[in-house]
């Protein structure tokens, strides 16, 4: 398993995450030994907005003196006391929701306590305003709550609740199709809006926990893919991996044998992480934007486009660490010889050699 580390703090949070949404019709056995091998196989963060109260009881049983092993993210607005998932911003519900979900879980403390789906200006009002953001805070104060996130699926709130300067992390929700396809109930913003969200969060140090990798599952299917072609599990993972600021994906499984697919990923060989594909069937509007698939791999001079231009777009939306990351490059731009191998390659059709030669004069030879 590769972890990798959250800016604000010290926890190192495995790259494939466990989402919960789909799991509490198994069984509390079969949710009980999932949880258990989730554990043995390195996955140590765990998303509790699930679909009714079942994982939580369960998760509490197999994590009997284990709960150092985890990091649960916890969701202020997710109500189970009737035993399905409810959706409040009342906060006196929220908190008899948090005290079951604390007990349920057999611990008493929060990893990341979360302000729940906030897809409307007004809900983040309500948040804020409402007296929801005071008591995760008081609950911060107090050691009970760790780090705030928030859930969204609106890049425009998500920049709001940025602003605030409180959060330590953000789930979003990141696919081919929400990145690249007309918007819809999810695919809310322009390609440009979400990578430039994606850019702010990790300039300034918020991880994103991406939910929805697959699109419910319709990229896996050719006949319900906006682009008339399956994708695979392990190609979304990459892509959503590779987008920065990206620190866990939280695909939902059911039982132990969706687990165990999902996490093939981590020995996946790269060819069947490749999501260069995209490229023949990405809008127009996608055309010319590195999205540092790497498919241009390997250059002949030993470059490494993609975070190249990662660092180069950083720096551009004003992350002051992204010119010493490039400075520190075995290989940079002022290297290439412009043999066009990237240009040939590139499924999204961006002029790399053009692109390395503007690179190295704005960071200077």
């Amino acid at each position: 398993m590769e972890y990798r580390k959250l800016p604000h703090g010290e926890e190192r949070i495995s790259v494939i995450g466990l989402g919960t949404s789909s799991i509490g019709s198994a069984g509390d056995r079969e949710i009980e030994a999932t949880m258990s091998l989730a554990l043995e196989k390195g996955v140590n963060y765990f998303d509790m907005a699930s679909a009714d109260a079942a994982p939580f009881p369960a998760f509490g049983r197999a994590l009997a003196g284990q709960r150092d092993k985890v990091y649960f993210q916890i969701h202020f607005g997710a109500n189970y006391q009737g035993g399905k998932y409810g959706w409040t911003t009342d906060l006196d519900t929220i908190k008899r929701s948090v005290d079951w979900q604390l007990k349920a879980l057999n611990t008493d403390y929060i990893d990341f306590g979360f302000l729940h789906c906030i897809d409307e200006e007004a809900d983040l009002n309500h948040a804020l305003k409402g007296g929801i953001l005071d008591y995760i805070l008081q609950l911060k104060r107090e050691g009970t709550v760790q780090h705030i996130g928030l859930s969204s699926h609106t890049p425009q709130v998500a920049h709001l609740a940025l602003d605030t300067g409180l959060l330590d992390m953000l789930m979003f929700s990141i696919n081919p199709a929400y990145d690249y396809h007309r918007e819809g109930d999810y695919a809310i913003g322009s390609v440009d809006e979400r990578q430039g969200l994606y850019r702010r969060c990790e300039k300034e140090g918020v991880g994103i926990s991406v939910m929805k990798a697959f699109s419910g599952g319709q990229l896996l299917n050719a006949k319900t893919s906006p682009f008339g072609q399956a994708l695979t599990e392990y190609q979304c993972i990459q892509y959503a991996l590779d987008k920065p600021g990206v620190l866990t994906v939280l695909p939902g499984v059911r039982n132990r044998a969706d687990l165990e697919r999902v996490l093939g990923f981590v020995d996946a060989p790269q060819a069947e992480r490749d999501y260069s594909i995209l490229g023949t069937f990405a809008p127009q509007e996608a055309a010319g934007i590195c999205v540092y698939c790497n498919h241009c791999q390997p250059c002949p001079m030993g470059l490494d486009v993609g975070l190249i231009n990662k660092y180069y777009d950083l720096a551009l939306a004003g992350d002051a660490l992204a010119k010493d990351h490039y400075a520190n490059l075995a290989k940079r731009a002022g290297d290439c010889v412009g043999c066009g191998h990237c240009d040939a390659r590139c499924p999204f059709h961006v002029a790399q050699t053009a692109r390395m030669q503007v690179i190295r004069d704005y960071f200077g030879a």
